[in-house]
């Protein structure tokens, strides 16, 4: 029998342990593992308990203080163990605050002998009710609040937040919300997530259940998704889908990221350079601070560019202009040629590699 897991992730620690707490009460026979990045000491503290009290309290130390060690030393192994011990019925993974759960599901969907032993049920992302439009779209760092997971972790609460939010199976409030942030959050997250404020409580059984299906969240997720999205209808929230067949140019790009990109609104989507025509590059960004990547291939599909922008208030005035602007126009393929050795993009996206 493989045991179902409830990972819970968050920003906000408060929410995340009262999301803990009311997930440890309404499953059945439940067990809980908390893990805790103490980054100053290099240290993974690891805390299991059930109805009867602390089980266990462990304390591991880190080569490197970070999360892809703490899953692969400690969090990925304890799952294992508690669900070989066969006390119990279900597992509630409380992760580090700001670590991804994309990581953990990864791991153990893809290694076939833990699939023996347990599985993903569902993924919750908890928020505190308190500032959640600034802790989604603000610009604050990890950093500056404490909760970053190394020393080198240069991450946005806002860019972190928007990914757990749109990955999860599940979304839980610490308590009444603002309708403007939960309308935010229903138009970040996957259609028909389940959201839950305060006192109510998320459907036990569906969350043992099949809740999460992996293929679903990275679908949803993908830089290069091509689903069609629904018109926001919440009040005093927007969203853009600008989309285009055509690259960004790539010295205008260059200058003026910021245009799309700065902000306090979430953008995310892909994009491609007539200087890497091969590759998908990832556009990733909230509330004023924006990563670029090397996402993948575009094998046989056609090259696009599309970038879905979403806000609350009124959008900014020329956002769709501005992506024009960036655009290749037809008449500038021919001239430009863009076979040189640089682009500029190198720092983020690395040498240009040429196919023969």
């Amino acid at each position: 029998m493989r045991i179902p897991v409830v990972l819970l992730s968050g920003v906000a620690p408060d929410a995340m342990a009262s999301a803990m707490v009311g997930l440890q009460f309404d499953l059945p026979g439940a067990v809980a593992v908390r893990h805790h990045i103490d980054v100053d000491r290099q240290v993974l503290t690891r805390t299991v308990s059930d109805v009867t009290g602390i089980i266990e309290r462990h304390e591991t130390l880190l080569e490197h203080a970070c999360v892809s060690c703490a899953i692969r030393e400690d969090i990925v192994p304890t799952l294992e163990r508690l669900a070989r011990d066969g006390r119990w019925q279900s597992i509630v993974a409380h992760l580090p605050v700001s670590a991804e759960p994309a990581q953990v599901c990864s791991a153990l969907t893809w290694d076939t002998r833990l699939a023996r032993f347990l599985r993903v049920s569902a993924v919750v992302t908890a928020l505190g009710s308190r500032h959640p439009v600034r802790d989604l779209l603000g610009d604050d760092l990890l950093a500056d609040r404490g909760h970053h997971c190394s020393h080198d972790d240069r991450r946005g609460v806002g860019e972190v937040l928007c990914a757990m939010v749109e990955y999860a199976d599940a979304l839980v409030f610490d308590d009444a919300a603002d309708p403007v942030a939960v309308g935010l959050v229903r138009a970040l997250a996957r259609p028909g997530t389940a959201i839950a404020e305060g006192g109510h409580v998320l459907d036990a059984a569906a969350l043992l259940g099949g809740l999460h299906q992996d293929a679903h969240s990275r679908a949803w997720t993908s830089p290069t998704r091509t689903d069609a999205l629904a018109d926001v209808r919440t009040e005093g929230i927007w969203r853009l889908d600008l989309q285009s067949l055509q690259p960004f140019h790539p010295e205008r790009l260059l200058e003026s990221l910021e245009l799309i990109g700065g902000g306090h609104h979430r953008s995310r989507g892909c994009f491609w350079l007539p200087t890497r025509p091969e590759r998908a590059l990832e556009w990733d960004g909230a509330g004023g601070q924006l990563s670029i990547g090397d996402h993948a291939g575009w094998g046989s599909r056609r090259p696009f560019t599309r970038i879905v922008v979403t806000g609350v208030g009124v959008a900014p005035a020329g956002l769709r202009t501005s992506f024009a602007d960036l655009l290749v126009a037809d008449d500038e393929a021919p001239r430009h040629g863009w076979d040189g050795a640089e682009d500029g993009f190198e720092p983020w996206l690395g040498p240009i590699r040429k196919v023969a």
